[in-house]
């Protein structure tokens, strides 16, 4: 049916409508030039380019992908990047890899049995309280034997477990940062590309594929390829920037082609990779917020094409339960049977977006991994130092981007509860990037002060920075009380004179504080510090300010500084 007539009835009086099938409706498509003149004339005054974002990686984000760019970017080889990516990969859905903890044996065995149960597909060993004495390995093999298995080698001793396994057609993956000689057993795969140690340093996209390659060059050494490639698999922890994410599982899968070419294998197995979710942004803070980037990080492992996934529960850094293990594993039933993504080779192949990204890290990641071979190859480079240098230097940049909230932690650094007591449990500690606001919320508990916003001006002009003021001091637990707005300078002043708070910010509009700030000044008592919400370029300071409470501030900084200043003027 294309078009039908319908009569419909308006006042009274009936009318004869023209209906069109929306099939037939044909939108003209605009050209890029025709959609950057619209965004420029949108954006009113600001410059195009301030569309364009820079990521850690040095990549350039764009804000509108067409498949002409695409094209003009892969010289014309979309094509040959999808069909790679599709063949180096031998998993049309993945598997569950639910980690499993315990204060016992038998509570490992417990948890791992019911969660087998109910959809779990590997024995998955994760940090436990107990040792892994005679009896503790023996039942660990009575699992093994049944059951695929992914070993985290957090305590090299659990590798005993070999000793009780008769059946040598086992399957599993050992994941180490150091070669593990476990012979006789030719479906264990030992050869790990181990990328979490330098993940956890702050390594980006493509730092962790670059090395992911070098330690696959070192681990291939006199070895056969076709023995070698039966016995290898990389390991990455996936954070939680979703389409970087994605990009980089992907981009493993075209580099390890052209890594296979070098050693003039022109048809390599495809190469297994394991994902396990980044802990890198969880918090001890509202940790629930935990869940919802493990949920990310898992989506995006699994849409990148993760063979085996591992869901980290939302409270592993204080102390996992049954319940977070269970919502842990949960995330992956529900995308596997409920998303749909598992009926798709590559979902996300073909996307502009992604495509391009998965361009850009195989040809920044490659260009690093010659690097480090020129270098003497990965062990050279690291004894060289020049790599934790790197490492170093980025996860300085990812603290920084946290302390002045470039990156946002949601019930972290932005959104806080001020009454959120910090745990001082830790069951998994790795290098996170909340832990300064975690510290910082442990100082200002052992040396708390009272902190006061001095309100000017009309309420709802003065509100959303009095809230940001108020935002800011409850990431260290303080919960700043704002007065009722003043109108009048000498009450203002009145106030300023008789508050008990330790320190106070001064909220209003530009132009009040201006033309209020140099009164308040020469009432201020000289024991309150009196800072002012907002950037300003006049010389307050030597009016006896403290300073400034702004966006883009570095944070923690800015809290400790006065915290060290309140003691200065309390001795």
């Amino acid at each position: 049916m294309c078009k039908i007539d319908s009569r419909i009835t308006e006042g009274g009086k009936r009318h004869r409508v023209r209906m069109t099938n929306m099939k037939e409706v044909e939108f003209k498509k605009p050209s890029y030039d025709e959609w950057k003149e619209a965004s420029i004339k949108a954006l009113k005054g600001k410059p195009f380019e301030s569309l364009f974002t820079k990521t850690i990686e040095g990549i350039t984000l764009e804000p509108l992908y067409t498949a002409e760019s695409l094209m003009a970017k892969v010289d014309g080889k979309l094509e040959e990047q999808v069909s790679t990516i599709r063949a180096m990969q031998d998993e049309d859905v993945f598997s569950v890899a639910q980690a499993a903890f315990g204060d016992s044996i038998e509570e490992f065995v417990a948890q791992t049995e019911d969660s087998l149960e109910r959809g779990n597909q590997y024995v998955t060993i994760g940090k436990v309280n107990f040792e892994w004495n005679k009896h503790a390995l023996q039942q660990l093999a009575t699992l093994l034997e049944k059951n695929p298995f992914v070993i985290n080698v957090v305590d090299p001793a659990v590798l005993n477990v070999f000793d009780y396994i008769e059946n040598k057609e086992v399957t599993g993956f050992i994941l180490s940062n150091e070669t593990q000689a476990i012979p006789d057993f030719p479906n264990v795969r030992k050869l790990n590309a181990y990328i979490q140690d330098v993940h956890y340093q702050g390594a980006n996209a493509v730092q962790e594929l670059a090395i992911a390659l070098a330690k696959a060059s070192e681990l291939a050494e006199n070895k056969d390829f076709a023995e070698f490639e039966k016995q290898f698999f990389v390991s990455f922890a996936v954070d939680t920037k979703f389409f970087m994410e994605i990009a980089k599982l992907r981009a493993f899968r075209v580099l390890w082609k052209a890594f296979a070419l070098a050693y003039g294998v022109e048809k390599p197995q495809p190469v297994k990779i394991f994902a396990e979710t980044s802990l890198r942004s969880f918090s001890k803070l509202d940790v629930y917020v935990n869940l919802l980037r493990a949920g990310n990080e898992a989506f995006s492992a699994v849409l990148g094409g993760a063979d085996v996934v591992t869901v980290y529960p939302h409270d592993i850094v204080t102390k996992p339960t049954n319940q977070s293990i269970r919502i842990a594993r949960n995330v992956l039933l529900v995308i596997k049977e409920e998303s749909h993504a598992t009926r798709v080779l590559d979902p996300a192949g073909g996307s502009y977006y992604i495509e391009s990204l998965t361009h850009d890290l195989v040809k920044k990641a490659w260009a690093k991994f010659v690097e480090i071979e020129e270098a003497g190859g990965y062990s050279a480079y690291v004894a060289s130092g020049n790599l934790q240098k790197e490492l170093a230097e980025i996860m300085e940049q990812r603290i920084q981007d946290v302390e002045r909230r470039k990156t946002i932690l949601v019930g972290t650094n932005n959104f806080a509860n001020a009454k959120e007591e910090v745990s001082t449990e830790t069951f998994y500690e790795v290098n996170r990037i909340a832990k300064p606001f975690e510290d910082l919320r442990q100082e200002f508990k052992k040396s708390p002060i009272n902190v006061a916003i001095l309100t000017y001006g009309e309420f709802k002009k003065i509100k959303p920075r009095t809230d940001f003021v108020k935002g800011i001091f409850a990431t260290a637990g303080i919960i700043a009380e704002a007065t009722e707005p003043f109108t009048d300078v000498e009450k203002a002043k009145e106030w300023l004179k008789n508050t008990t708070a330790d320190y106070v910010v001064f909220s209003a509009i530009d132009e009040d504080v201006k033309e209020v700030i140099p009164a308040l000044l020469a009432a201020k008592p000289a024991s309150v510090l009196l800072d002012v919400a907002g950037k300003f370029d006049e010389d307050w300071e030597s009016q006896g300010l403290n300073g400034y409470v702004f966006a883009g501030q570095n944070i923690i900084e800015k809290l400790q500084g006065i915290q060290d200043t309140l003691k200065e003027v309390q001795r």
